[in-house]
């Protein structure tokens, strides 16, 4: 089979993109409405045809090179939760969602791919839009698969479960298979960061990547009308301290020879893309707190690559 063809929405600053791409699939459209966001990807892939504009707004008859790809993909803003509960200001990223599933009806793909929150594979609150995404494409002649992926399983150095629905056309379904974990052991912090904390001299590196030998946190990006940029909310930045790191701020380079061996440290902005196991020349357009916000939401790369490679497999059937 040659390339596949795949058009993704809320693409960002390309992470879900990025491992599909080493899936083997070419995307015809990527479209996101967060202008920082598409100069990221303009950056990296400028043959890739981006187009900024909210997905709400946008109208696939306008853009016929979408019709009957092999893939509709939608690594969306994260519905906001907390540990068992959708939260009431989450309708616009439900609304969101359900616009994203709508699509399979004019555009046509084999493959819909939908990433979120954990909770959209089985917490009660959203029930409704598991029911209105069956509702709205077993008509169409798709079967849905619905689990949680955890990044770490695929060598990503972080603690992210994503939740995922796979839908596929009825005579490609039976072959699909969930993606299995990549790695025997999960990559910890110090072992990441390991190098680039050595980079400039410091002398506290090794004992520092030696004592963090968990994987991070599941960074966040924030939301773009807040501050600055940190590693998360309070029970967040104290697992970080736990590891030696300060997740209150981050840092615009390592420590360096001067510094102290001892105390905490804080992140860069290249150590959280590092962490979300960006690949290290994917640049990011921007200042710094744009550059967190878009790696923070990001989907990595690995997680996009199993679950593209196992459409792929599937399509391929």
């Amino acid at each position: 089979m040659g390339a596949l063809r795949s058009v993704e929405v809320c693409a960002g600053a390309g992470g879900l993109a990025l491992g599909l791409e080493g899936a083997g699939f070419e995307p015809v459209l990527l479209l996101d409405r967060n202008p920082v966001a598409c100069e990221t990807l303009r950056l990296n892939r400028p043959s890739w045809q981006v187009l900024e504009m909210d997905l709400l707004d946008f109208d696939p008859v306008e853009h016929r090179e979408t019709y009957d790809v092999d893939l509709l993909a939608a690594g969306l803003p994260r519905v906001k939760s907390n540990a068992t509960t959708v939260r009431t200001e989450s309708v616009e990223e439900i609304r969101l969602l359900e616009a994203a599933i709508l699509l399979a009806h004019s555009i046509q793909p084999r493959a819909v791919l939908v990433e979120n929150v954990p909770g959209l594979v089985d917490s009660p609150d959203l029930r409704a839009t598991r029911e209105f995404a069956h509702k709205e494409l077993e008509h169409l002649g798709y079967r849905l698969a619905w689990f949680v992926v955890n990044a770490a399983d695929f060598g990503v150095p972080q603690d992210r479960k994503q939740g995922v629905m796979v839908a596929l056309k009825e005579r490609y379904f039976d072959h699909f298979v969930p993606p299995a974990p990549t790695v025997r052991s999960h990559v910890s912090v110090g072992r990441a960061l390991a190098r680039s904390m050595r980079s400039r001299g410091w002398p506290g590196a090794d004992a520092w990547a030696a004592d963090a030998m968990a994987v991070a946190p599941t960074l966040v990006g924030g939301s773009d009308k807040r501050g600055g940029a940190d590693l998360g909310p309070t029970g967040t930045k104290k697992a970080w301290e736990r590891m030696g790191v300060n997740g209150g701020a981050l840092a615009d380079e390592v420590p360096g020879p001067d510094d102290s061996p001892t105390g905490l440290v804080k992140l860069t902005v290249g150590q959280a893309a590092v962490l979300q196991a960006f690949p290290e020349e994917w640049r990011f357009a921007g200042r710094k707190t744009a550059h967190y916000r878009q790696i923070g939401h990001a989907s990595p790369p690995p997680v996009g690559t199993a679950l593209g490679r196992a459409i792929a497999a599937a399509l391929a059937s």
